[in-house]
């Protein structure tokens, strides 16, 4: 009966031929984490400040709302209030949207100059990864010319 050849030490000499540095995926799953923190504290940052303000918004808008239903004299006086109450409501609403843009504003920013940092960070990462391939190669085949 014919006996499998093991193919181990051979599998383990050719792996050894080829050495992989994981220092660079160490490195790079290190980076993407630090951005999605980073990212991830300037959307919860601004989700916080539009809580803040839609809670402000919601409490001004019922204590109008209480001085509105409030019993008048006059039927002109509910005329009056409900004008009132429009008015106020749409200078608040004018606010808001404004303190909402300024918000969405602040987030774009942050997120670019984060994504900017990052695509540098990459760039200087990728040069440093092909440099360092490049003397490694250079270096096996100058080994290898001269074992001949």
């Amino acid at each position: 009966m014919a006996k499998t050849q093991d193919f181990t030490a051979t599998l383990k000499d050719m792996m050894g031929a080829f050495p992989v540095d994981t220092t660079a995926l160490e490195d790079a799953f290190k980076s993407t984490a630090s951005l999605n923190e980073k990212l991830s504290g300037v959307a919860l940052d601004a989700a916080a400040k539009s809580a803040e303000i839609s809670n402000k918004w919601t409490k001004e808008t019922l204590s109008k709302l209480t001085e509105m239903s409030k019993a008048k004299t006059e039927p002109a006086d509910y005329a009056k209030a409900a004008t009132d109450f429009a008015s106020a409501s749409a200078e608040v609403a004018a606010e808001n949207m404004a303190a909402f843009a300024e918000i969405a504003k602040k987030v774009q920013t942050e997120t670019v100059e984060l994504l900017m940092a990052a695509g540098k960070d990459v760039a200087e990462d990728a040069t440093a990864a092909v440099k360092k391939a490049t003397n490694e190669v250079t270096a096996a085949a100058k080994k290898a010319a001269t074992a001949k």
